[in-house]
């Protein structure tokens, strides 16, 4: 092709290039599933965008705080992020064109003063994006690069959740640990007592079998207690980022459990779409998927090069720069024939695109799903919470009242303890029931949360 030629191909180039990349903006997607008009429970209480300082905790918030910046897993994904980042770049290289130089060296008379001659080279290529192949291969990498990002604040999300939760299981622990040495240190009173009473006659032997049994029971249990103890301590530890053998500071561990602040605003469920990350995570690649098939149809269509290419020695250096113009020349590739591959690429990419919109819509109804799911549990664990301190107080009442009957000799030493035993176990089942209740309001938040910046963000 002549330089007038090539000098002629360029204006129309560049236009059909321009409307290709006015053309590439892929279509928003409505989610493919219906959308509720509302939650079936909604609060009215406003929760703060990183939801764990609800619970008003400040050495919960430090743990928090600790894991976002020393969570090996979410580094991990951070380090995913950069790597996409960096695909982003490497294809968006392909807008711009591309120059090389060159330069090599000889000797031109070895003898006798063996001088050198240095030519040096200039060339260049652009392939004009007539149909869009390259605006969408780089829109498809915005996009998962996008969809990347969400996945780290949804990750972060996660390790939140995971720190609140292991944080009050650990003050869980510590208080059944605590409730445990206190119903020891009562059979244990208990089982003196019963010695002094079988000594005078006044009870029988298989009362002190019975009452020793008890005793051996609950300490058995505080072992195991004990045992959970350091177990969620290591774990802990691991979520921070640092090695088990440390442990956790004695004084920064969890005292109780936090009274359960108010039900939390659910909002409407289409908000709920756009807030949370993992939904925005599938947007984004459905986005990435619908760029990948514009740039795999894209590929059927004509490739137009433009390349310049000049050379010069050092006695006529400055010729490089005229000689660049009259270089110029321009290249158009067309497939003829390639067995149906490219026909295939675009059929693959359009099911990739439907496996994506089938995942935006189950990430849809799975965060549906979540919110009503925590809604129900916690009502219906509030209730259980409310059964289990009705069922302790009658517990600890009958008890009192059969231990005044067997003083009187109106009832046997075995209703006595069947009665401390049960309500022993009460006590030890609501402290249970109120940890399952403030997880449910922890998956409650996590379902409900949007994306936050951390730290790492910030400074990027």
């Amino acid at each position: 092709m002549s330089v007038d030629a090539a000098r002629g191909l360029i204006p129309l180039a560049l236009a059909a290039a321009l409307l290709a990349g006015c053309a590439s903006a892929p279509p928003e997607r409505e989610p493919p599933v219906d959308l509720a008009s509302a939650f079936s429970r909604s609060g009215s209480a406003q929760v703060p965008e990183r939801w764990w300082q609800a619970f008003s905790d400040e050495r919960l918030n430090d743990q928090v705080a600790t894991a976002l910046r020393g969570n090996l897993d979410l580094r991990s994904t951070w380090e995913r992020l950069e790597a996409a980042r960096a695909v982003l770049d490497r294809e968006s290289a392909g807008l711009f064109p591309s120059l090389e130089g060159s330069a090599q060296a000889r000797e031109r008379d070895p003898e006798p003063r063996g001088d050198e001659t240095l030519r040096l080279g200039l060339s260049a290529e652009y392939e004009v994006d007539l149909w869009g192949r390259i605006r969408a291969g780089v829109e498809a990498e915005r996009r998962r690069a996008r969809a990347l990002r969400a996945d780290y604040r949804a990750a972060a999300l996660s390790l939140a959740a995971e720190v609140t939760r292991g944080w009050y299981r650990l003050a869980e622990a510590r208080a059944r640990l605590a409730l445990l040495e206190e119903q020891i240190e009562t059979n244990a009173q208990q089982l003196r007592l019963v010695r002094v009473q079988v000594a005078n006659g006044q009870a029988r032997r298989a009362d002190t079998l019975r009452q020793r049994q008890l005793l051996e029971a609950t300490r058995e249990r505080r072992y195991a207690v004990q045992a959970q103890i350091r177990t969620l301590e290591h774990q802990l530890a691991v979520l921070l980022g640092r090695p088990p053998q440390e442990g956790l500071d004695a004084e920064a561990l969890p005292a109780a459990l936090p009274a359960l602040p108010a039900l939390p605003e659910t909002g409407l469920p289409a908000e709920l779409v756009q807030r949370r990350p993992d939904v925005r995570a599938a947007f984004h690649r459905l986005q990435a998927a619908d760029r990948d098939v514009a740039a795999a149809v894209s590929r059927q269509f004509p490739r137009l090069t433009l390349t310049a290419e000049a050379a010069a020695s050092d006695e006529g250096a400055s010729a490089l720069y005229e000689d660049w113009a009259r270089t110029l020349t321009a290249g158009l590739v067309a497939p003829l024939f390639d067995a149906g591959e490219r026909r295939a690429q675009v059929e693959e990419a359009r099911a990739v695109e439907r496996q994506r919109l089938a995942e935006y819509g189950q990430a849809v109804l799975t965060a549906f799903q979540e919110v009503e799911d925590a809604l129900i549990q916690e009502r219906k664990q509030g209730e259980q919470v409310r059964s289990l301190r009705r069922q302790v107080a009658d517990a600890a009442q009958a008890h009192e009242a059969l231990q005044r009957q067997h003083r009187n000799g109106t009832a046997s030493y075995l209703d006595v303890l069947s009665a401390r035993t049960q309500e022993q176990q009460l006590r030890r089942d609501l402290l249970a029931a109120r940890l399952q209740r403030l997880e449910s309001r922890i998956a409650l938040y996590r379902a409900l949360a949007g994306g936050f910046a951390t730290e790492r963000e910030a400074a990027s």
